[in-house]
């Protein structure tokens, strides 16, 4: 966001918090989000959709003791600013006390941030989009065995944040994104298998050539035809960096400050514990430069910083918001982010298991008989258990080889137990915000047939 452009904003929101305070309200923040997308769809050579859309919204939060109440408007007229004060305040006095709720102290809040490069100022013209998403579809569909495809889209996105409250803080940034897609079918009638490829990045430069994506959308689609259904066993199980990051995702969750507080985590009593091997170290990062969920601060104006939350096994933090962490009387990790029409809540940022020593050949050489999971299907995650099913595809593992593609299996086990057993390979690449290089895990129930 252009300083000119924070400054308005800022203005605007800190206008709106004196008006909620001179109408009663003890504390309050606000925030405002601007966006502008541009996106384009085509399927066999023609267009589908090419679409821009442009919006703004702003959300405002007031407090009446440990009341509080979250009202959002895109009218930023006078009449229309004034009605939204009166309605936040006079919904503050009506609901129950929350004795967590409440804005930072002054002492709190994020004094200095750091620039982390997360916009491109460059809009791309609707003819780039195009030109991306056509050269991606011809490359898929020019792959021998394609014979026919789901579509493959271009976009373009810019979002602007700024968040003011009454204790002092006043910030804002902006992000860019570039992302392109493809998905085809090959073989036919009942034999036919589909798959896809994609990219994402800040920067246009940045973004893989969009007929690389195509080839591999086609070739990954090719190499699916003819899969069997696998007898049901138990064996090593190893999962594509794609499929892979879904292990992060289900950790996060468990992680999460509300669901620690709640006692509805599988993970609850396990802080300061090993539950990975001594080799896997799980990184968040707010401030990786141009990573695709950076921010400069949270989203209650607190500083954010690159920690390890799974350090060399070991579970080193809950993911706190200031709710949650004085729900578990704890100090928040500046994991807040929000709306404008809700209440802030913990969440992570650019998160990643670090790479292992092993290529990813070497990890499945010595594996006799095996599955190498490339898609999965459901969302088989029981979160105070941790009891994990979910249906997957892709190739059986032979003599320590890819052997043949299967379709229609489930792998199932408990992630407590999946997490100490996981070993990781060495191909990691940054490409979605939550990521991970390809992951081994042995001794899996893995059922088909």
């Amino acid at each position: 966001m252009p300083d000119t452009e924070i400054k308005n904003a800022i203005d605007l929101l800190q206008d709106l918090i004196g008006r909620a305070q001179r109408a009663g309200a003890d504390a309050a923040d606000a925030v405002f989000v601007e966006g502008v997308s541009l996106s384009h769809g085509r399927r066999l050579g023609k267009t589908e959709k090419l679409e821009r859309s442009e919006g703004h919204d702003l959300g405002l939060r007031v407090f009446v003791g440990r009341q509080q109440a979250v009202v959002s408007s895109s009218d930023r007229s006078p009449k229309a600013l004034e009605e939204l004060v009166g309605r936040a305040v006079a919904m503050a006095r009506a609901v129950p006390e929350d004795p967590f709720c409440g804005i930072a102290g002054p002492d709190e809040i994020a004094q200095d941030w750091p620039q982390l490069d997360m916009a491109d100022p460059d809009e791309p013209a609707a003819e780039v989009l195009i030109e991306r998403a056509r050269a991606a579809e011809e490359a898929a569909l020019a792959v021998p065995g394609v014979t026919n495809s789901e579509g493959a889209e271009a976009g373009w996105g810019r979002s602007q944040v700024a968040l003011a409250a009454s204790n002092g803080f006043a910030g804002g940034y902006s992000g860019t994104s570039h992302g392109v897609s493809a998905s085809v079918v090959g073989g036919q009638g009942t034999a036919m298998e589909r798959d896809y490829d994609f990219a994402s990045a800040v920067y246009a430069a940045d973004l893989r050539d969009p007929a690389e994506i195509g080839r591999s959308a086609g070739e990954r689609t090719v190499k699916r035809l003819g899969a069997k259904k696998m007898p049901t066993c138990r064996c090593p199980v190893v999962f594509d960096p794609r499929v892979a990051r879904g292990f992060i995702s289900a950790l996060l969750g468990a992680i999460s400050g509300p669901a620690i507080a709640r006692g509805t985590s599988f993970l609850k009593d396990k802080l300061g514990q090993r539950i990975f091997p001594e080799a896997i170290t799980i990184i968040d990062d707010p401030h990786r430069h141009r990573g695709r969920r950076s921010k400069p601060f949270d989203g209650e104006g607190l500083a954010n910083r690159r920690r390890a939350i799974i350090d060399r096994g070991v579970l080193t933090t809950w993911l706190l918001d200031l709710r949650s962490a004085r729900q578990l009387h704890l100090k928040s990790t500046g994991h807040a982010a929000r709306g404008t029409s809700s209440p802030p809540g913990p969440a992570p940022t650019n998160v990643w298991i670090e790479p292992g020593a092993l290529s990813p050949q070497a990890l499945i050489a010595d594996i006799q008989s095996g599955f190498y999971v490339t898609e999965m299907m459901g969302m088989g995650v029981n979160g105070v258990t941790g009891d994990y099913s979910r249906g997957a595809a892709g190739f059986w593992i032979d003599k320590g080889e890819i052997a043949f593609p299967v379709s229609e299996m489930t792998v199932a086990g408990n992630l407590k137990d999946m997490f100490l057993r996981l070993v990781a390979a060495n191909d990691l690449e940054f490409k979605a915000g939550t990521d991970s290089p390809t992951l081994r895990i042995d001794d899996l129930t893995v059922a088909g047939a």
